[in-house]
C-alpha cells in the first residue's frame, strides 16, 4: 500500500462491482483488510466531488440498505440509478439482497 492511498484500494474495488449486483462496506472493508466499513464509507463519500467515476451506488449496508442515497443529488437517485441496472428496491433496501449480493473475493476466485 506504498503508492496508493487507502481510497484509491476503496474505489477499485468498488469499480470492480459489476452492473445488477451490489456490495457492502463491510466486504470491501474485509477484502481489503484495512480500515472499517465506516472508512468505505466515508471514502465512497469523498467520490462524489471526484472526477474519478465510482460506481458507488452499488455499496450498501450489510442488511441491503441504502444507508449512502442521502449524499446523492436527490435522496432517490442511488435507488434509480440500481434500478435501472436491474436492481430492485422497496423502502430503501435492495430486494432479493442474497441474490445480487456481490463479494470482492470474487475478484480473486473469477
Amino acid at each position: 500500500m506504498k503508492n496508493k492511498h487507502y481510497f484509491d484500494y476503496v474505489y477499485e474495488v468498488t469499480s470492480a462491482i459489476p452492473k445488477g449486483r451490489v456490495s457492502t462496506y463491510g466486504a470491501i472493508a474485509d477484502y481489503l483488510s484495512l480500515g472499517s466499513a465506516r472508512m468505505v464509507g466515508w471514502a465512497l463519500n469523498k467520490c462524489h466531488n471526484s472526477v474519478i467515476q465510482v460506481p458507488a451506488h452499488r455499496v450498501v449496508n450489510s442488511k441491503g440498505e441504502l444507508t449512502g442515497r442521502l449524499m446523492f443529488e436527490t435522496p432517490n437517485k442511488m435507488q434509480e440509478v440500481l434500478e435501472s441496472e436491474g436492481v430492485m428496491v422497496k423502502n430503501d433496501k435492495v430486494l432479493d439482497f442474497k441474490t445480487v449480493f456481490w463479494h470482492p473475493k470474487e475478484l480473486v476466485n473469477g
